[in-house]
């Protein structure tokens, strides 16, 4: 069995915004951009927020890609 780090099967991409290391830090222009998106067409303008953290736009994503049964 290897110790490289590259053969592991579980993905950054899934791991809890809660744990992230830059959570905490203003959300990306590309997820402000596609919130922005999302709670527009989810007729849901409350769900964006210019001042929220990597984490917190990373749920909100989530949640309305799951309301608008997005993958």
């Amino acid at each position: 069995m290897s110790n490289n780090p590259k053969t592991k099967t579980s993905s950054n991409t899934q791991k809890d915004p809660d744990d992230w290391v830059s959570g905490d830090e203003p959300m990306t222009g590309a997820q402000r951009s596609y919130l922005k998106t999302l709670s527009e067409q989810a007729h849901q303008a409350d769900v964006y927020a210019e001042d929220l953290t990597k984490a917190e736009a990373s749920k909100r994503i989530d949640e309305l890609k799951q309301s608008l049964d997005l993958k």
